[in-house]
């Protein structure tokens, strides 16, 4: 028997559903627009559409219980500012110190997490759009309290199917969610590739920091996973597709700190084996494991069995018969200890292929016992209370956000009333959407803000004289909704082309949407302009302000991860829930570090003077957690000798080491003396411990891998204490650095 739907059909129907916000603002425009139509009330369409769009905007990643209680909160949040709009509109003073006082504090609701984040945001948003709807009610004397509920029934409409929508397809979001994880770790592994080259001048320090970079990216997909995963996580053990769902991302953790991990200085492996091909065989190896990566990607998004493939069996064993090789024909001392970390470095790789092959399972478990994530949200009021609590400082740069945003709307409120624009409450709109919390984000938004307000006012232009039938005026306007939700995270530009189409169109529906068309223009420059005036005047946060705080963090990181690690060189390997959130938090930290950095090179330059000096100390402290992660992915239970007693001791003087930096980074000042005398002993005990070559056995072998990544550590420390001083203590000659630097 034929099978109802043939594979390609429910593949397609499986990728159009997994897009299902831009779907679900289709059913709700298409059905709104259809019942206005029906009733003969074009007119309700606007507050309609804007109520729908400000909650899908509210919208966040849950499962339907949770989405449910989130659009209660939403509909009541709301409910409060469109009524108490409605109430302050013809009194000035009182409507601009409430609207200013909103901005602040729901912008520093976004301290307690992500989903009272996008509901504060989408509240703020709902009350500009409120002002447009009452001063629409005034000109064409609506009775009062009717665009307020018009904007609550399109908000709970949406609402109706995105709960609906949430139990009908619980897993859809998280596997969205892993093939794009799978798809960007599969993408940071093949890159990682490229550094196993036997050529002489490479610079390996761009290609650390593009991996950086990359590892940025690999972290946000994870952190975002988790969530997705744990809020479909019960009381209960999750059964089904989500327990899976659970295994793959632990493996892809698993995946993620072993191709993050380093065995030695890749220019001494390159001069060492510059006439072999073995470091070619270590990159095809690690090649071939990013694309499985992807394979796998695929297999999710198809929800079919994972086929592991036998490229890479192969290409271990030849690249074991290198190794070999080269072991036959060594004869150095040096040229045999960065063999044994090619040797390292194919165990290490060896176990990361079996972590892919246990992505072939049908649970995912890879042989865990303990699967457990950590909650992050806040436990009780009194928790999210604390963590506003927390923010509320100066120092704090969703502080600074909050009250720039407040004072940036007041301003505009001031503008607005002081030249009289028609529709001038889209300057308060604009300024809303433009002014982001970086100014490199600001910066970005008003150019496409204004060139995407420019497109859709011509493109507006254009269909109205095209399609003057209000039935095609009102598909384009619902086309236009979707096109907004299907590109306003990727193409800002386009979507707010999109958002200006769609006003125009259902402007026309009860007017001149004509008469716009100019207005939307200056307006928006304007908004435009008093965002961008406030990110650069108003408590400008500048991220090279933020560089010693991130940059203390992750060397605290740093020492609670390696901490972990060298308990399980004693207890054995084992990926309890307290090593996975070390790791975790040590990767977040470098995120973070590497994103300010990054942010600081679109700040203008007067800021920045030592921005060399951040961008070399980011790429010693990626560096470092390479080194790191490689202690971890070598975790085994060693017995107790003189030899591991050095180096527990060396490792735990390399934590001490990273939080007395990170102690000075905090304080601002780095002492210049000599090291302490118990360093210098435990350095010295360091390289008089080697374990001798001749121990062939896993012990011997674990031991000098230990020894090799702890060395590489304190280079690293060394290093990072160097460019600590320079951030800190900088020169006369200190001048603008480039990315280049």
């Amino acid at each position: 028997m034929l099978p109802l739907f043939p594979d390609s059909l429910r593949q397609r129907l499986r990728s159009f559903a997994s897009r299902a916000q831009p779907l679900r603002i289709l059913l709700t425009l298409g059905s709104l627009m259809a019942v206005c139509g029906y009733t003969g009330h074009p007119d309700a369409v606007i507050p309609l559409f804007l109520g729908a769009i400000a909650s899908a905007l509210a919208e966040t990643d849950d499962s339907w219980r949770g989405r449910l209680r989130a659009q209660l909160v939403t509909l009541a949040c709301f409910a409060v500012v469109a009524f108490s709009v409605e109430a302050l509109f013809g009194r000035p003073v009182l409507f601009i110190a409430g609207l200013a006082f909103a901005a602040f504090w729901l912008t520093m609701l976004g301290a307690v997490e992500a989903r009272y984040k996008a509901i504060a945001y989408a509240t703020l948003i709902l009350a500009m759009y409120a002002t447009l709807g009452v001063e629409n009610q005034a000109t064409h004397g609506h009775d009062g309290g009717r665009e307020p509920l018009l904007l609550l029934a399109g908000a709970a409409w949406y609402g109706v199917f995105s709960v609906l929508w949430c139990a009908a397809f619980p897993a859809q979001p998280v596997q969205a969610r892993l093939v794009t994880l799978f798809t960007v770790l599969g993408n940071f592994v093949r890159f990682k590739a490229s550094l196993f080259e036997p050529l002489r001048g490479i610079d390996i320090a761009q290609k650390r920091l593009s991996l950086a970079q990359l590892n940025a990216q690999v972290v946000s997909e994870l952190n975002a996973a988790k969530e997705s995963i744990f809020r479909r996580i019960g009381a209960r053990a999750p059964t089904g597709r989500i327990s899976r769902y659970r295994g793959l991302y632990l493996i892809a953790q698993d995946v993620h700190e072993r191709a993050s991990s380093s065995h030695d200085d890749y220019n001494a492996l390159a001069d060492a084996f510059f006439h072999s091909d073995l470091l070619y065989r270590c990159q095809r190896v690690l090649g071939l494991q990013g694309l499985a990566c992807q394979r796998l990607a695929v297999s999710i998004a198809r929800r079919e069995p994972f086929e592991v493939g036998g490229e890479t069996v192969q290409a271990l064993a030849d690249l074991r018969g290198a190794i070999a090789h080269e072991r036959s024909r060594a004869t150095t001392p040096e040229r045999l200890a960065l063999l044994a970390s090619v040797e390292a470095l194919a165990r290490n790789l060896a176990q990361l292929d079996g972590q892919l092959a246990g992505a072939s399972q049908p649970s995912a478990r890879a042989g865990r016992t303990e699967m457990g994530l950590f909650n992050r949200s806040p436990r009780s009021w009194r928790d999210a209370a604390e963590r506003v609590r927390r923010q509320l400082t100066p120092r704090s740069p969703l502080f600074r956000h909050a009250l720039r945003l407040a004072i940036a709307l007041a301003a505009g409120y001031g503008v607005m009333h002081l030249i009289h624009p028609a529709q001038g409450y889209w300057i308060l709109l604009t300024t809303l959407f433009v002014c982001q919390q970086t100014f490199g984000d600001t910066v970005s938004r008003m150019g496409q803000r204004i060139a995407g307000t420019a497109l859709g006012v011509v493109a507006g232009w254009a269909l109205l004289q095209l399609f003057p039938q209000p039935l095609v005026q009102s598909v384009i306007a619902v086309a236009a909704g979707v096109l907004f939700f299907a590109t306003r995270a990727t193409r800002y530009l386009l979507a707010t082309a999109a958002m200006t189409l769609l006003v125009l169109m259902c402007f026309n529906q009860v007017g001149d949407s004509g008469l716009l068309l100019v207005p939307r223009l200056v307006d928006t420059a304007i908004g435009s302009a008093i965002a961008g005036l406030a990110v650069l005047l108003v408590l400008p946060h500048w991220q090279a302000r933020r560089i010693n705080e991130l940059a203390a963090t992750a060397m605290r990181s740093h020492a609670g991860y390696l901490r972990r690690i060298v308990e399980q060189y004693g207890t054995g390997p084992s990926d309890h829930l307290d090593y996975r959130l070390a790791r975790r938090n040590d990767h977040n930290a470098d995120a973070a570090l590497s994103t300010a950095v990054s942010d600081m090179f679109r700040e203008p330059g007067y800021v920045r003077p030592r921005a060399g000096t951040a961008l070399r100390f980011l790429i010693r402290s990626h560096t470092l957690l390479s080194y790191l992660s490689a202690l971890g992915a070598h975790r085994a239970a060693l017995p107790d000798s003189p030899h591991m007693a050095v180096l527990r001791e060396a490792a735990e003087g390399a934590a001490s080491a990273l939080d007395a930096l990170a102690g000075g980074l905090q304080g601002g000042a780095i002492a210049v003396a000599d090291e302490p005398a118990t360093e210098a002993a435990v350095r010295a005990a360091l390289a008089a411990a080697v374990a001798p070559a001749s121990d062939a056995s896993d012990a011997g072998a674990a031991e000098r891998t230990i020894h090799t990544e702890l060395a590489l550590v304190w280079l690293q420390i060394d290093a990072l204490r160097t460019h600590a001083r320079e951030w800190l203590q900088p020169g006369d000659d200190a001048t603008p650095a480039t990315l280049e630097a």
